[in-house]
């Protein structure tokens, strides 16, 4: 009983533990942007020792590659309206939501500093890439299952996806609907 006790359980110390990180992370990137902070600084602020930040993730891209990660796929889940056209334009609804909101910016230039870091970095970037795809692949699957004649995934990143982060990274305007609803009618054209 005691050693289930001290096992892993959702919701619990370790769930807490990351949380924190990962917020601390988030915060840090927001403040300071990219590279000007460390694991100690991660730790400090998450509260928690450094070697409890090593222990979890190894290093430093790691870490930030898992926070992408998390972060992401909890804001963006996959839209599931029955239709091809209503599950993208749902889908960049969120995404557009995500990227706006308060930490979307940070994470933005985090995945593109990540790209930057060496192999590990790369890898982050590259996981990221593969598991949104994954997910999009996914809605694309179902509209093809109920019949329809769905773009391939990378259409939709460089159609759908790419225009709405390029705005926000530049400031090129505002992400409205109707401009998000003219990205998903020229990717179904």
């Amino acid at each position: 009983m005691e050693e289930q006790e001290r096992g892993r359980r959702p919701g619990g110390r370790s769930a807490r533990v990351r949380a924190a990180v990962h917020q601390a992370v988030t915060d840090l990137v927001s403040e300071r942007g990219y590279g000007n902070f460390t694991v100690g600084d991660i730790a400090a602020r998450a509260g928690v020792a450094d070697t409890s930040v090593y222990r979890r993730w190894g290093n430093l891209q790691a870490l930030l590659g898992d926070v992408l990660l998390t972060r992401l796929n909890a804001q963006a889940p996959m839209p599931d309206t029955g239709s091809l056209a209503g599950d993208l334009r749902a889908y960049a609804a969120i995404v557009a939501r995500e990227v706006t909101g308060p930490d979307g910016l940070a994470l933005v230039r985090l995945t593109i500093a990540l790209s930057g870091e060496g192999q590990q970095g790369l890898q982050a970037r590259d996981e990221l890439l593969a598991d949104r795809t994954r997910q999009l692949q996914a809605m694309l699957d179902r509209a093809r299952d109920r019949g329809e004649d769905p773009p391939d995934a990378l259409e939709v990143l460089d159609h759908l996806l790419a225009p709405i982060y390029m705005r926000v990274l530049f400031g090129a305007g505002p992400l409205t609907p109707d401009y998000l609803d003219g990205l998903v009618d020229r990717l179904l054209a």
